[in-house]
């Protein structure tokens, strides 16, 4: 694939936070999934945490229902969230861990000492004709239990390249590259997402490979002063493609 041409999940969970500040009926995160796709995303992305503490049920099952590009839902990998995506359909289904006392996902998943059922979950959505990605370092050993497993994607966590300093950034570019190419090598499709923006997502587009990233904090937050409209197309000439 070009590198030029990555898709562009926006992920919408902070409007449900901020909504969930004051408890009130707004901003509706089903508003922003049509404006966002209206501005050009390729994809809505949605974290339905099982402490619920941004996006609700009700929220999912109604952006299913007005998305026209498509959904991508990560859900922990438990039978709630299993029956709850079975129940949805989403286009794609991202496995992340979780844990209640995070701000935000801190990592990806150890699937080195992952139980079997997880195989079971990915056959399960697979079967539904869900697409299942797994979220993870960008860790060689990770990457071959990946496949394992039968993921069709992986997302490489990139926090510790966003977080990086500017003489660090490098070193992390690096083993950004060589978890695509191993990916890419076991038949996975190489997905990219966390602590992504405007700044450093252009060295990025040298990953080989990469098809997809998910991106929200940034994008959530230039919207506050320029409107989700305008802060997507941003995010899409950054990638490259307006």
């Amino acid at each position: 694939m070009d590198k030029t041409f990555v898709r562009l999940g926006v992920n919408i969970d902070h409007v449900a936070t901020l909504r969930q500040v004051r408890k009130a009926l707004e901003p509706d995160p089903v508003a922003a999934a049509v404006a966002a796709e209206m501005a050009g995303a390729d994809q809505i992305t949605v974290h339905l945490r099982e402490d619920r503490r941004h996006i609700q049920n009700r929220d999912v099952r109604l952006i299913r229902e007005v998305v026209k590009t498509a959904l991508n839902l990560e859900m922990a990998a438990t039978a709630e969230m299993q029956e709850i995506a079975l129940a949805l359909r989403p286009d794609a289904a991202c496995i992340v861990p979780e844990k209640r006392e995070e701000i935000t996902t801190e990592g990806g998943l150890n699937l080195v000492d992952a139980s079997p059922s997880l195989g079971e979950m990915v056959a399960t959505l697979k079967d539904a004709g869900i697409e299942v990605t797994a979220f993870l370092d960008p860790d060689l050993k990770q990457i071959h239990e990946a496949a394992r497993f039968r993921f069709d994607a992986v997302e490489m966590h990139t926090g510790a390249y966003a977080n990086a300093s500017r003489h660090r950034r490098e070193a992390e570019l690096k083993k950004l590259k060589e978890g695509a190419d191993a990916i890419r090598h076991l038949g996975m499709r190489v997905h990219a997402g966390h602590g992504l923006n405007y700044h450093n997502i252009a060295a990025l587009l040298d990953v080989p490979g990469l098809e997809e990233v998910n991106i929200g904090h940034s994008i959530i937050a230039r919207a506050v002063f320029t409107g989700l409209e305008r802060a997507v197309r941003d995010m899409l000439a950054a990638l490259g493609r307006v």
